[in-house]
């Protein structure tokens, strides 16, 4: 009853919203005489943070319409180049410049765990120049019909070899955080199977390779309550009128209420500082808190079966490191894969995936060469700055490249060497 109880309160909440937005508007008018005025301007900033706090966030855009190549300013175009229930691929197609030789192929496995894939538009728009870029973009499970079926751990693993087999020999896989398991089972389950279109490289980001390494409170949560407990506690229906009724889920307002939780006072000293900026009339500082909240405050559904599967056999047992992650009936075995380069890259000040965790992707992946193998941890930044932000494109983005380059099947390999500051596992 607990969703229902809460689309209940936001379906009760949308008239007051959208009278705080029209007096809002009103208020911030420069028509109206009182916009010019410290009163008028509290006034309107009072009403848009009552406004956004109570509003349902609705899935980003991307909005990456073109990038630079060769020094020169090219269009970019979104296509579905693969689509299942529970996810499409999503290509960012480019304009290319003649002449333009081919660049590697890169599919970015975004992660499942709450937020769109849009939360990785900065890690898309930092390859775009020098890749061609595909991304996993999972459905909201509150938006798959109930009839389409079950979508656990295992499914996620099928839906990543799909799409390696769809885009074809010579692709090169990131992973970033929670897909970082899937992916590198993935790897293990073509590799055994001989699979010619086994990924030439796979990056693994961020990821909970081994949680028993350097535990973050999220993996100490995990580990503090019985599967039992989540089932009975964080597992609701989708209500009525959603295309997704009675599918058992992980709400992703449940979600969200834990990622504010663990930074709590961050984020009200965040908006404490938006009000101020709208009634100063501090128009950069404003807008950049909107563009993150729309980001952040974006959520969605998971599939239970997927949740509870993910909890239990990599934060609680630790399955893959162990060596006893199964699929379909056959146990996955990392030590298969010989043929796929290995990239980790961790952050220094990581909170969600302790330093090591990635990193342990090494220790079990056994029959890697060594020289297709590289360990890289980025000081200074956090969980978010392993995929995004200015050292990661500074610092991250120029090695992902140089060690695809590397290690790509065919052509030639324009990069001899991987660039000097990375460390071999």
């Amino acid at each position: 009853m607990f969703y229902q109880l809460y689309e209940l309160n936001h379906a009760a909440l949308a008239p007051f919203r959208a009278a705080a937005d029209l007096m809002r508007m009103a208020y911030a008018n420069p028509l109206n005489p009182v916009s010019h005025t410290v009163v008028g301007r509290t006034m309107a900033a009072s009403l848009e943070v009552f406004e956004r706090s109570t509003r349902r966030y609705g899935k980003p855009e991307f909005g990456l319409n073109e990038t630079t190549i060769d020094g020169k300013t090219v269009s970019v175009h979104e296509k579905i180049a693969w689509s299942r229930p529970f996810c499409n691929l999503i290509h960012f197609e480019r304009s290319l410049p003649s002449g333009h030789g081919q660049d590697p192929r890169f599919l970015i496995v975004a992660p499942m765990s709450g937020h769109y894939a849009t939360l990785l538009r900065g890690t898309v728009e930092a390859l775009l120049p020098s890749a061609d870029v595909y991304i996993t973009d999972w459905m909201d499970a509150r938006m798959v019909p109930v009839t389409e079926g079950n979508f656990d751990l295992e499914d996620y693993i099928d839906y990543v070899i799909e799409m390696l087999h769809h885009l074809g020999r010579d692709t090169h896989v990131i992973a970033v955080c929670q897909p970082s398991v899937p992916v590198l089972a993935a790897a293990a389950i073509m590799e055994d199977a001989r699979d010619p279109l086994v990924p030439s490289s796979m990056t693994l980001m961020g990821g909970p390779i081994d949680t028993r390494i350097n535990p973050t409170a999220v993996n100490q949560l995990a580990k503090q309550k019985p599967l039992e407990w989540f089932q009975d506690n964080v597992v609701m229906n989708v209500p009525w009128p959603q295309p997704g009724f009675m599918r058992p889920v992980y709400p992703g307002f449940l979600q969200l209420s834990g990622f504010m939780s663990m930074n709590l006072d961050r984020h009200m000293i965040a908006h404490k500082d938006f009000f101020m900026h709208l009634v100063k009339n501090d128009g950069e500082p404003a807008e950049k808190h909107r563009d993150f909240y729309d980001e952040y405050l974006a959520v969605m559904d998971l599939t239970a079966e997927f949740y509870l599967q993910t909890v239990d056999m990599v934060f609680m047992k630790h399955a893959l490191p162990k060596g006893e992650l199964m699929h379909r009936g056959n146990r996955v075995d990392p030590t298969a894969i010989r043929n796929v380069a290995l990239l980790t890259v961790e952050g220094e000040n990581d909170d969600i995936s302790g330093v090591g965790q990635t990193q342990a992707a090494h220790t079990i992946c056994i029959n890697i060469p060594d020289h297709m193998r590289m360990h890289y941890l980025q000081p200074d930044v956090g969980h978010y700055g392993v995929f995004n932000g200015s050292r990661f494109r500074r610092e991250i983005v120029p090695r992902i490249l140089a060690f695809a380059k590397q290690h790509a099947r065919s052509g030639k390999a324009v990069v001899k060497q991987v660039i000097k500051g990375g460390k071999s596992a």
